[in-house]
Order: structure tokens, then C-alpha cells, then sequence
């Protein structure tokens, strides 16, 4: 939470204040980035196998800090702490993946050659990259928004979200830890005056991980200052249920594809059309299935679903929520907006029959509210899935490859889930269409996506 000079950081489950962080300054923040651009050369000029040979060192303190990482985030947003061990090592293997497969994905690439000539491609660093990243996910975003920018060559000055405070400080004390050269990696702190004001500073690369009525913001700074930026934006995803699927089998994927971290993330489920005829069926096991998941304390380890990271989080949640009650919203599960007692707790949510006035059908739902609607033909399962200015991800549950793939590739989305497979493994890129975003963070093309991109065209002598 911003106050007039610090961060606090407070417990969503608790309302207790864990720690304070201070706001920095307007000098501070240029100093960080006069820092980072005196860095930069040295830290180019290392290599990639010299980059990966500091970050390693990087990579190890994480590894040995695996248990305290997962626990500060739990405390800081919520997330239980037995989903926050897993993706804590989730991201570490990525983390590790990064470092084995930097050197060659970012080596001269070959385009042409014959006796007379060899022309090649170079990737090489921007510069300073401006990160501005977000609270639901820090230890993972961390690995997408900065690690592969240093990796390339950048330095970067790092913006974290205030929710989040004492994660910040975590990061500062493994890179000190490693003994990665100072200006490499340096972190402000601070609400969105910080971010706007790291956004306008002499920096070469801008990426922002968020809303999108921020990012627009950001858009607009970046394209005055004329540089690139990187956006992964908010999501609005759906999931299409044939009237094939194995609806058994899909309800768990279904459940934690929209209420893992509480339903806190851009790509989490948000829509779901099931086909008319397995309607009834779909609602009824997945209702019970979520009655089974328990709420509450999100260091016990059985906790499936912890609070929301804060109060004001909570509150446009319940906004949205009473605000498609009193337009004549179905709700077919959970919908209490009133008691969440001293957390920010917010009880899981099935709504049917929203209409196009109400905020939660044109807003994104941050949080455990999930709307369910019918189709009968998959051309409007289609039209459905795709009419919304956000494009992240999309779900698909069919026993039909044959379909999968057809309709796969009529949705307008980054990433497409067929049965609950997990499209977030280390190769692969990640981003979205419309709104949702443009660039790529993850896998090669996300490292690539932090070069410039020369040309070498050089005669044999």
C-alpha cells in the first residue's frame, strides 16, 4: 500500500503491516538509470557466456532461498503457500532454461552464404530497459520481464508493484548475494507516479505488464520518446466446452484454469460457453467440485484458494459483482460481496445471463468470478469466444483433435489450451492479440524480442 513516502507491505490475509519499503525520489530515480547506462557497455561487452556466468551465480541463490521466496509471497499476496513451492520451482526451471539456451539462440545467425560473401545476424542489446511489473505473479514476471533483457546485454532499472514491496527488497539481496556488477539490475519503488516517471526517463526500452489502460498510457510516452515497448496487458479468455468433451476429466483443469492464485491472473479463464446440451451437467460438477476447495489461511497446506492480494482489489471485485446482481445477473454460486471478515477474502463466484450493460461483462473480472453462458454451434462458440478487445489466451475442451485444431486457429488469441494442457513451458513465447498486448516475453522469441536486430553482410577475402 502507497503512502506519502513509503511502501507498506500488508498481509491479505491478516491486515497486517509486514514491513515498509521507501518511495524513491525523483533524483533516485534518475540516478538509477544514470547507473544503469554507465553499466551497460561493460555488462555488453561480457558476452553472453560471461552474462549467464554472473547469472548462474543468480540462479543458485534463488535455488537456495526456494522455501523464503515462496513464503514472502504468500504473506505479501495471498497466493498458498503449497501452489506458491510449486511455481517457485517452475520458474527456477525456467530460470535454468534461460541460461542453457541464451548463448546459442542470441549467436550470429547465418542468412547467406556462398564463395563470395556471408551475411549474418546480430542481436544485440537495446540498452537500459525500463521494467514496470506486476504483484500477482513477481518471482515468474521477474524471470520474463528482466532476467532475459540482462541476459541479451541490457541493464535494467526495475519498477515492481507496491503490493509487493518486501519481494523487491528479497530480489536486491540475492543480486548482491550473486555479486552481480552494480548498475546491472536496479530497482525503484514506488505507485504509478514512479512507474510514469521511470517511463519518461533516458531510457532505451520500455516493458509493462498490467492493465490496459495503463498500458495504452505507457504507449503513448514510449512512442514520444520514440522508443520500442513490450506490453502483456489484461485478458478477457475464453473457454469453449463441446458437447464432446469429457466433462469429468476437464472440471479440474476448468476449476484451476480460472481459480488458481484466486483467479488473479491475466490469462486465466474469464468467459466460459458451454454447449447447450452439457450445460446443466457442466454447472452442477462444477459447483460441486468447488465446494469441495477450501478457502482460507493461505499457509495451511489443503488451502486451495487464498485471498485476494488487497482490500482495494476486493472492492472493484464486489463492485463488479453487485453491480450485475442489481442488472438481473443469475447467480448460480457464491456472489456474497458483504462479508470477507478482517482478509481480503472474495468466496468463489458462478454468474449466468450477464448482459452487455453490466460492468462485468465489458471489465475484466480480477479475481475468483466466473460467468458461464451456452451455444449451440461451434461458429458461435467462435464469434462468442472472439468478441471482446482482449486477445491473451483461449481454452478448448473436445475430444476431437481435428476440431481443436480448427478452431485453434480461428481464435484470436496468444496462446490456445487444448484439455487442460499447460501452454506455459519454458520454449515457449507468451503475449497477446488486441489488447491484450504486443511483443513477447518467454522462449526464444521473448529473448529475441530484447535485441536490436543488425545485419552483417561481409565479403570473403
Amino acid at each position: 500500500m502507497l503512502t506519502a513516502n513509503k511502501l507498506q507491505s500488508i498481509n491479505p490475509a491478516t491486515n497486517e503491516v509486514l514491513g515498509e519499503v521507501p518511495v524513491s525520489s525523483p533524483e533516485e530515480i534518475r540516478a538509477a538509470v544514470a547507473a544503469a547506462r554507465k553499466a551497460q557497455p561493460e555488462w555488453q561487452a561480457l558476452g553472453t557466456e560471461g552474462r549467464v556466468e554472473v547469472l548462474r551465480r543468480l540462479a543458485d541463490d534463488f535455488t537456495a532461498h526456494r522455501d523464503k521466496l515462496a513464503r514472502l509471497i504468500t504473506l505479501e499476496m495471498g497466493r498458498p503457500l503449497e501452489a506458491n513451492l510449486k511455481a517457485v520451482d517452475g520458474t527456477l526451471k525456467t530460470v535454468r532454461w534461460n541460461l542453457d539456451n541464451a548463448a546459442a539462440i542470441l549467436a550470429p545467425e547465418t542468412t547467406f552464404e556462398d564463395a563470395k560473401e556471408l551475411h549474418q545476424i546480430y542481436y544485440e542489446p537495446f540498452g537500459v530497459y525500463g521494467v514496470i511489473a506486476p504483484w500477482n505473479y513477481p518471482f515468474s514476471n521477474f524471470t520474463m520481464t528482466a532476467l532475459q533483457p540482462l541476459l541479451a546485454g541490457n541493464t535494467v532499472v526495475y519498477k515492481l508493484s507496491e503490493e509487493v514491496p518486501l519481494f523487491g527488497e528479497m530480489l536486491n539481496e540475492s543480486f548482491a548475494r550473486a555479486k552481480v556488477p552494480s548498475g546491472v539490475f536496479t530497482q525503484v519503488f514506488g505507485g504509478g507516479e514512479t512507474g510514469e516517471a521511470l517511463a519518461r526517463s533516458d531510457i532505451d526500452h520500455l516493458h509493462f505488464t498490467g492493465s490496459t489502460a495503463v498500458g495504452q498510457k505507457l504507449y503513448k510516452i514510449a512512442a514520444e520518446k520514440f522508443i520500442p515497448i513490450t506490453l502483456e496487458l489484461g485478458g478477457s479468455d475464453a473457454g469453449i466446452v463441446f458437447e464432446d468433451a469429457d466433462i469429468d476429466r476437464m472440471i479440474e483443469p476448468i476449476f484451476w484454469a480460472k481459480f488458481v492464485n484466486s483467479g488473479q491472473r491475466c490469462c486465466a479463464l474469464k468467459r466460459l460457453f458451454v454447449h447447450h446440451s452439457r450445460y446443466d451437467e457442466l454447472v452442477a460438477k462444477l459447483t460441486d467440485f468447488i465446494k469441495k476447495q477450501k478457502t482460507g489461511n493461505p499457509l495451511d497446506k489443503d488451502t486451495a484458494l487464498g485471498p485476494l492480494v488487497s482490500k482495494k482489489q476486493r472492492q472493484l471485485l464486489a463492485a463488479q459483482v453487485e453491480d450485475a446482481v442489481n442488472k438481473g445477473v443469475k447467480v448460480l454460486l457464491g456472489g456474497d460481496t458483504k462479508s470477507a471478515g478482517e482478509g481480503a477474502y472474495f468466496e468463489p463466484t458462478l454468474l449466468a445471463d450477464l448482459k452487455p450493460d453490466m460492468r462485468a461483462s465489458h471489465e475484466e473480472l480480477f479475481g475468483p468470478v466466473l460467468p458461464i453462458a451456452s451455444f449451440k454451434t461451434e461458429e458461435e462458440a467462435i464469434h462468442l469466444a472472439n468478441d471482446t478487445c482482449y486477445g491473451l489466451s483461449a481454452f478448448i475442451y473436445t475430444q476431437d483433435p481435428t476440431r481443436a485444431k480448427r478452431v485453434a486457429a480461428q481464435l484470436q488469441a496468444g496462446s490456445v489450451s487444448h484439455n487442460g494442457v499447460d501452454y506455459f513451458k519454458a520454449p515457449n513465447p507468451f503475449g497477446g492479440y488486441k489488447h491484450s498486448g504486443m511483443g513477447r516475453t518467454g522462449g526464444k522469441a521473448g529473448l529475441q524480442n530484447c535485441c536490436q536486430i543488425k545485419v552483417v553482410a561481409m565479403e570473403k577475402l
